[in-house]
């Protein structure tokens, strides 16, 4: 069984979301204390935290606070969401990347199986096609695009503005880039890594500083963007009570953590903070034309989903049809030398009796093989479990 647990910005706003990971985590941690987990990938972003795995049967998950789906509505869910669907900003390319990652990640990790593997390259490979044949990701639509479309709504533009970006990862690369067509003064980058904030600076044409030195700098900055993935606040109003009111003031500050990196209470000091939720309101420019897109999408990933999930039903039967054939293999081989040895035939009558034992294996497992791919496209679990038992290692 398929099954998906997860938070995302649908259901739960950014402070939600980061008193949600570690219950989770400890969702997750029970049912493999009380299921057969066979497999799994995880998939964690700015606004979504994802559990996918393969149960050896039916469980109930018991949560008020969690989306719970299973089967073809786990599998049609991750198709939309590689779609650009699911997104926050529909249609943005990054979703695409982050389920890469997610399942490179799991393979790395040794959590992923034959199932999950399936899933995650159809997945893929239907994001990639969604992309290549509708224009649901018209105009390179992305949070980073978004972010600077609500900075020039708060701020005004930002031409000749001094932005710091702290954090070099996947986020803070997106939005710097996104900045780049902006006649913004040099981009300042700081990361806890400076290799990688030089290495992100020299992309942008910018600076790269220090992460310890990010405080000689502010006083300089008007706008800051941060989007590490530190697990607790960076700035607050104690860290920036060095300056100046009126610059304080004139400061915009954007968090796109999660969990988030500015404490709220930098607010009191008068400075404009927005954070992930903020991003949802953005006026989305060419949102009416994507959803036109989205509904070829919908058929396509309804299509998909469906052959997706026969494959899947499948699968619960290879092992068994594969061991039945080996077996059956083995002893059709075995006894064949036997008799063989025993006749002396020669080599035209040896073939005839090959052809016999072929024929008998055949009539044998045919009515086993079409009785159990009956099982699988009637749902009956029941059975195939049953077949799993008798014919494959009986486990209690």
């Amino acid at each position: 069984m398929l099954v998906n647990i997860r938070i995302d910005f649908k259901i739960a706003d950014v402070g939600s979301m980061e008193n949600s990971y570690a219950k989770l985590d400890a969702l997750n941690n029970k049912i493999h204390e009380n299921a057969k987990v066979l497999e799994q990938v995880t998939l964690k972003t700015c606004n979504r935290y994802e559990i996918y795995l393969i149960l050896d049967e039916d469980t109930n998950i018991p949560t008020t606070t969690f989306i719970v789906e299973k089967d073809d509505h786990a599998i049609n869910h991750l198709l939309r969401l590689a779609s650009g669907l699911e997104s926050m900003i529909m249609g943005e390319d990054q979703i695409l990347g982050q389920i890469k990652n997610a399942r490179k990640k799991a393979i790395k990790e040794e959590t992923i199986g034959p199932k999950l593997e399936k899933v995650f390259t159809k997945a893929i490979h239907v994001g990639q096609s969604i992309r290549k044949n509708t224009h649901i990701n018209e105009g390179g639509v992305s949070i980073g695009s978004s972010a600077v479309e609500l900075l020039e709504q708060k701020y005004g533009a930002v031409d000749g503005k001094n932005i710091l970006i702290v954090g070099a990862g996947e986020m803070g690369t997106v939005v710097s880039k996104a900045l780049l067509n902006k006649e913004t003064n040099p981009i300042v980058v700081a990361n806890r890594t400076y290799d990688k904030a030089q290495e992100l600076a020299r992309e942008l044409d910018g600076i790269a500083i220090r992460f310890n030195k990010m405080d000689e700098t502010l006083d300089k900055i008007d706008i800051l963007i941060s989007a590490t993935g530190a697990p607790h606040t960076l700035i607050t109003k104690q860290r920036l009570m060095f300056l100046s009111d009126e610059h304080l003031q004139s400061m915009i500050m954007l968090d796109l953590a999660n969990p988030r990196d500015i404490s709220e209470d930098v607010k009191e000091l008068g400075v404009q903070l927005y954070n992930l939720d903020d991003l949802r309101y953005v006026q989305d420019k060419n949102v009416e034309k994507r959803v036109k897109e989205a509904e070829k999408a919908e058929k396509i990933i309804a299509e998909e989903t469906v052959l997706l999930k026969d494959a899947l039903k499948q699968m619960e039967i290879t092992p068994i049809l594969s061991a039945l054939n080996v077996e059956a293999e083995k002893v059709r081989t075995n006894e064949l030398e036997k008799t063989l040895h025993m006749l002396n035939l020669d080599e035209k009558d040896s073939q005839k009796l090959e052809m016999l034992t072929h024929s008998i294996v055949d009539k044998m497992l045919f009515n086993i093989i079409k009785n159990l791919k009956l099982a699988v496209s009637n749902d009956d679990f029941e059975t195939i479990r049953t077949a799993k038992k008798v014919l494959l290692k009986y486990e209690e």
